[in-house]
């Protein structure tokens, strides 16, 4: 997502809009869906296949409306969850009643999260006077002289009731995203490939231009104080998609996803789709790069099959902040798009075969975009959960790539009909036999699924979840 606060130096957010303008704006927008067909404000609609079966509401300092819930990572029986405030930790022993034990709070947005080992690893994205948890924010306007930090944090969870800050690494523009990718054989680190971008496309401190790179930072994993910055590798020379009135200029990634043990990744570079090598960690290189200019605006996030011969691209039209899911949107915008990887090696390419979106129509009140999902572990087919923001979550089949079905949905009625207040799953997971959704206003959500296309799905062997780091789901079938 793109920061719903114009804090820091995210003036650039003014693109985006705060609540109250896109309220204005999209309630003006030149067509709407039914109102007979949009639930009512909270009320609960889904296919039959599909249940709540818990929800923890916000709590504490994570409560207030502008304290936003953001993605999950997994490890064992524990659930971390980000917040633009921090994190919370969460039991899941009893999948159907999680416990919150603790709550860490380290305000930076968007504290997306990921795990290793004893690690977590939180990344901000918005401008601090320091690296520590009890840092302000500080505006774009403040002087070039004064103190400026963004970038990532790691955290010793080896007593999840008790995180330990360990250590930080400062990152240009940020870390929006982080994606974890283990070293191999002797090499005892992990490298977190951090994505962050300009939306503005000006000189900031700490932010400079041209900002077509992506930052790498190794941390040995016994010595997690020693991290560092290693390199900034240009991942596009020619400076990437220019942009036109529809699309948005490549400067930087939003996200990427690695499958270290197919040593690839996919980016979601803004104006770029990119396949990319992993083999050497430390120097990943691009194979291939594509771009839809007529129908993506701003490329998000991206999904491999668990063969790794498909790629599932999602287009965050409007940011994250905007109605979307209209009939005036349309079908092709604000979408996933499916690409087979074809060729072979240095050869491969991305082939577009086909587009899909939820296919409810929403309020203009509710932001509703494709956003953060994952594989179901279905020996056979392509199946994967995703999160709409107040689009609710689908469960959508993509084994045939040109004809992606949908099999189970699960939405909220709008927070309001009256403004837009930025809401719904930011990121929904399958893990081991249930569905945990991160829920920007309410929560953390647990949902249950029955249905016999994915009754045999891996249940109980995943020991931990990154969405941006996948692994090979094989190994348990």
């Amino acid at each position: 997502m793109r920061h719903p606060a114009p804090q820091g130096r995210f003036k650039r957010l003014a693109a985006i809009g705060a609540a109250a303008v896109l309220s204005t704006f999209l309630i003006s927008a030149p067509a709407q869906a039914d109102p007979a067909d949009i639930p009512g404000v909270d009320e609960i609609r889904s296919s039959p296949n599909i249940k709540l079966i818990n929800n923890d509401p916000k709590s504490g300092a994570f409560a207030a409306e502008n304290s936003f819930n953001t993605d999950l990572a997994f490890q064992g029986r524990y659930a971390y969850a980000g917040n633009y405030n921090g994190f919370t930790v969460y039991d899941l022993k009893n999948p159907r009643d999680p416990v919150e034990i603790s709550q860490v709070l380290c305000p930076g947005a968007q504290n997306d999260v990921s795990v290793y080992g004893n690690l977590l690893f939180l990344g901000t994205d918005s401008i601090r006077s320091d690296n520590s948890c009890n840092s302000v924010a500080v505006p774009n306007s403040a002087p070039a002289e004064t103190p400026r930090w963004e970038g990532i944090k790691i955290f010793d969870i080896s007593d999840p009731r008790n995180p330990q800050y360990v250590s930080a690494v400062k990152t240009d523009c940020g870390s929006h995203t982080l994606t974890l990718v283990p070293g191999k054989g002797w090499d005892r680190s992990v490298y977190a490939y951090v994505s962050s971008y300009n939306l503005d496309v000006v000189d900031l401190p700490n932010c400079k231009q041209p900002h077509d790179k992506i930052s790498i930072v190794r941390v040995p994993l016994k010595k997690p104080a020693e991290a560092k910055l290693i390199s900034a590798p240009v991942l596009f020379p020619d400076g990437g998609f220019p942009g036109d009135a529809d699309s948005r200029t490549t400067s930087g990634c939003h996200d990427i996803t690695a499958y270290p043990e197919k040593n690839i990744a996919a980016g979601a570079c803004m104006g770029d789709g990119v396949l990319i090598d992993i083999s050497k960690p430390y120097a990943p290189k691009v194979i291939t790069t594509v771009r839809d200019a007529e129908n993506f605006a701003f490329w998000h996030s991206a999904t491999f099959n668990n063969d790794a011969t498909k790629v599932v691209f999602t287009d965050e039209l409007g940011g994250g902040g905007g109605a979307e899911c209209l009939p005036s949107i349309g079908a092709t915008k604000g979408a996933d798009a499916i690409y087979d990887i074809t060729g072979k090696g240095s050869k491969r390419k991305l082939e577009f075969r086909s587009y899909y979106k939820i296919p409810r129509e929403n309020a203009t009140t509710e932001n509703c975009v494709a956003h953060n999902g994952s594989l179901i572990p279905v020996k056979g087919r392509d199946i994967m959960v995703q999160a709409w923001y107040q689009g609710g979550i689908s469960i959508w089949d993509f084994t045939n790539s040109r004809k992606p079905v949908e099999i189970a949905y699960w939405e909220r009625g709008p927070l309001s009909l009256e403004r837009l207040i930025l809401g719904g799953s930011w990121s929904a997971y399958w893990y081991n036999g249930y569905i945990y959704s991160s829920d920007i206003q309410k929560g953390f959500d647990v949902l249950e699924v029955s249905d016999r296309r994915i009754d045999k799905a891996e249940r109980e062997r995943t020991w931990q979840f990154n969405a941006q780091t996948q692994t090979d789901y094989r190994k348990f079938w």
